[in-house]
């Protein structure tokens, strides 16, 4: 049967998460969502995918699957005792991987929905620094006539500090502006957009492959698109840094706990890289005092550089929710122990 509430039960949301139920086996699903706009969006999209079996509830207690906002579905597991499924909205779940945490369930994030929107946010702000946006609107606020020539994205070469399925669409993104793709990986070269690939290893290994140093050397942008694990904490750090091109450009659009904050203010207030744009950073939201607030060359964007969109989230949850209901593996599983 279509997605529908019980009769009986009003609705109730719980900021990120959203409750439904599947009969005969009584599953049920919960979305807490933090824009009231969202709300009956999800509920709308749930209900014209003519899901079988499923029924939005408010009983925690009720729910086999849960989807919704990994911290939110964090303070609910305890009420949650049914739960075999969670779907996450979100590419990151690091609310979910503390080992003192129950993982008798099967944790799904969001992953083949943020391609498109990351592009978008990094070619943005790349395009902005070569067709040098900022510096031609600053000389229309001096009535200045400034004609200096922009620079090209064509021919330079782009680091991607993690290639998984948005590292993939951004090397596709930049072969469009015949750019060429370097990738660092744990070991996976699944991309065939990326033109060379690189490794831990404390020197060069055979094949032309090296480690992270290597692959920074003549980078002329470096994206960070990594998962907050205890292997990427502050895997950009002042030696990585000083690796760098002093015309190099630093975007992170991963975690903020992947980069030295400290070496970064560093680096940019001595000029050894050209600038760096922080969607993410390593406390949220960002405090007062703190020095990127006004660090020179340092663009800040507040996590943003791609929402999660109720019918993205609501495709790929239906997709799952339908191999679930057939006893298929559902798609993005998440490992607990490599927390992504």
């Amino acid at each position: 049967m279509a997605v529908s509430m019980r009769p009986t039960s009003r609705k109730r949301w719980y900021n990120d998460l959203f409750f439904i139920k599947r009969r005969p086996i009584f599953r049920g699903l919960n979305i807490e969502w933090e824009q009231p706009a969202d709300e009956d969006a999800y509920q709308k999209l749930i209900q014209q995918a003519g899901l079988p079996d499923l029924e939005i509830v408010a009983e925690f207690p009720e729910c086999d699957v849960v989807l919704g906002e990994p911290r939110i579905i964090r303070e609910r597991l305890p009420q949650l005792p049914n739960v075999k499924w969670i779907q996450s909205m979100y590419a990151g779940v690091e609310a979910l991987m503390d080992p003192s945490l129950r993982r008798d369930y099967v944790l799904t994030n969001a992953r083949g929905v943020f391609g498109e929107l990351m592009s978008e946010y990094v070619f943005g702000y790349m395009l902005a620094h070569e067709k040098k946006i900022f510096e031609r609107f600053k000389a229309q606020q001096a009535k200045n006539w400034d004609r200096f020539e922009s620079g090209l994205l064509r021919g330079k070469t782009l680091g991607l500090l993690g290639v998984g399925s948005i590292g993939a669409h951004l090397a596709g993104t930049a072969k469009h502006f015949g750019m060429t793709v370097w990738g660092y990986t744990r070991g996976s070269e699944r991309s065939k957009q990326v033109d060379r690939y690189f490794h831990p290893s404390p020197q060069a290994s055979p094949g032309g492959r090296g480690g992270i140093i290597e692959f920074a050397n003549g980078l002329d942008y470096l994206v960070v698109v990594l998962p907050r694990t205890k292997d990427t904490d502050r895997i950009v750090n002042a030696d990585l840094l000083d690796a760098l091109p002093p015309h190099a450009i630093l975007i992170n659009v991963g975690r903020g706990n992947a980069v030295d904050e400290s070496a970064l203010v560093e680096a940019l207030e001595e000029g050894r890289i050209a600038g760096a744009v922080l969607d993410v950073t390593e406390k949220e939201p960002l405090p007062e005092d703190h020095p990127f607030w006004t660090t020179p060359n340092l663009l800040l964007t507040f996590h943003t550089s791609a929402m999660s969109y109720p019918e993205d989230i609501t495709r790929l949850f239906v997709e799952n929710y339908r191999r679930y209901i057939e006893g298929k593996p559902l798609k993005f599983r998440v490992d607990f122990e490599r927390g992504y």
